[in-house]
């Protein structure tokens, strides 16, 4: 009997393209547009907007790799190979919170407003996330817990799921809940409300939605006691985005 294999290569020729990187390459693409496109109807600086894209590709990869690393110390003691293991182990968390430092030292040394282009692209970066996420369900990383649902996703051969065992789809639920947060986070956008509040809102319903799902994933991403590290995270960032919201109805962030 062949056995069925999720396809997370596409095969051209002598080329090899992996779907995992088609798809986060699709997601930062697709984030650049959309905040081009936004950004032009709002009259804003479009080469900071560009500035900002590669600063938080490069500190998003970096934060992400340093949050992995930090979380998988007792694995790199055992096999100090995992240091320069590239093809493997991001943090998406790492990757947010270092793509953010990056982009606001990037405007601090353009002397230009942080939350007015924090607030363009966020929900670019929900979207790109969504489409990260349909990649992790083609290369099995990021998995659920074992179920008897009929909501379920069986891999075989994969190289991080474990194979011939019915999974909680928690890639698509997690892409599912970027897509949405993106629409809703564009949409208040057209509000206009006070500067800050759609970054606000970012942090308020990702994190949820992040904590939530963590519940359901059963991959190695470590842990602080009962809590999973991206769940402690998402518990901070809950707070921040709770006193940002609060900071932004009372006009902080206004020059």
């Amino acid at each position: 009997r062949k056995e069925k294999k999720m396809i997370n290569e596409i095969h051209l020729g002598p080329l090899t393209i992996h779907v995992y990187g088609l798809l986060v390459a699709v997601g930062f693409l697709s984030a650049l547009l959309i905040s081009e496109r936004r950004a032009k109807k709002r009259g804003m600086d479009t080469e900071i907007l560009y500035g900002i894209f590669w600063c938080a590709i490069f500190g998003g990869a970096v934060g992400s790799k340093l949050l992995y690393y930090t979380v998988s110390i007792p694995d790199i003691l055992k096999n100090p190979s995992i240091l320069w293991n590239f093809q493997n182990g991001w943090v998406v968390y790492g990757g947010i919170l270092g793509g953010v430092f990056a982009s606001l030292a990037y405007c601090k040394y353009k002397r230009v407003d942080f939350f007015q282009y924090l607030d363009l692209v966020l929900p670019a970066v929900a979207f790109a996330q969504g489409c990260g996420r349909i990649g992790c369900f083609f290369a099995g990383c990021c998995y659920g817990r074992e179920t008897d649902s009929v909501l379920s996703i069986q891999y075989w051969q994969s190289s991080y799921a474990p194979n011939g065992i019915k999974l909680v789809p928690t890639q698509i639920y997690s892409s599912i809940g970027d897509f949405a947060l993106a629409y809703l986070l564009m949409a208040y956008a057209k509000r206009e409300p006070n500067k800050g509040k759609v970054a606000a809102c970012y942090c308020v319903f990702y994190s949820i939605g992040r904590f939530v799902i963590e519940m359901f994933r059963n991959d190695y991403r470590g842990a602080l006691g009962a809590l999973s590290t991206s769940q402690m995270i998402s518990a901070l960032i809950l707070i921040l985005g709770i006193g940002m919201f609060v900071a932004a109805d009372k006009r902080c962030f206004e020059n």
